[in-house]
């Protein structure tokens, strides 16, 4: 029974990191750009 929650604990944090990462893609680059633009400076 344990494995089973652990699997659906396991299942939902890919999802998340998946959806995550599609979703703010375009701010992370965004920060990106900042932080390097500051760097240059």
């Amino acid at each position: 029974m344990e494995f089973l929650v652990f699997l659906v604990i396991a299942a939902a944090v890919v999802v998340a990191v998946l959806w995550g990462r599609k979703y703010f893609r375009k701010e992370i680059d965004r920060a990106k750009r900042i932080n390097r633009a500051n760097k240059d400076k």
